[in-house]
């Protein structure tokens, strides 16, 4: 059973919200605290939900990213297998390259079968 290390911590600022709707269709939230004051919430980037309360408050819940690292990774593919139950794979070619293009796809996704093929997936 894995245990969770991480410190839950709890802030507590006061201040004003700003909500303001653009014209499309998209909510901005700003937050102006009273005392500002550098290092009081640690930065973060994720994804996560973030709601308005009807009393005022506002609350963000983080959620986590479902892909994983890729397990096969070639020239300009790669294969990962999603928590989420889906499997990708990606290529990623340079502007230089998009006249081979066609060739490049076929290529890659030859080699990421055969990687498939090796580890006991079949045909």
């Amino acid at each position: 059973m894995k245990t969770n290390n991480k410190l839950n911590k709890t802030v507590t600022v006061n201040g004003m919200m700003a909500v303001t709707k653009s014209d499309l269709e998209m909510d901005y939230v700003q937050f102006l605290p009273d005392n500002p004051s550098v290092g009081q919430v640690e930065a973060f980037r994720g994804r996560g939900v973030g709601q308005l309360l009807c009393n005022g408050s506002f609350e963000f819940i983080r959620s986590k990213r479902l892909r994983r690292k890729p397990v096969y990774q070639g020239c300009y593919a790669s294969l990962s297998f999603g928590a989420d139950g889906f499997d990708r794979v990606t290529f990623v070619v340079p502007n230089a390259l998009r006249a081979k293009l066609p060739t490049i796809l076929r290529k890659g996704i030859y080699q990421v079968i055969n990687y498939l093929v090796k580890k006991g997936f079949s045909k």
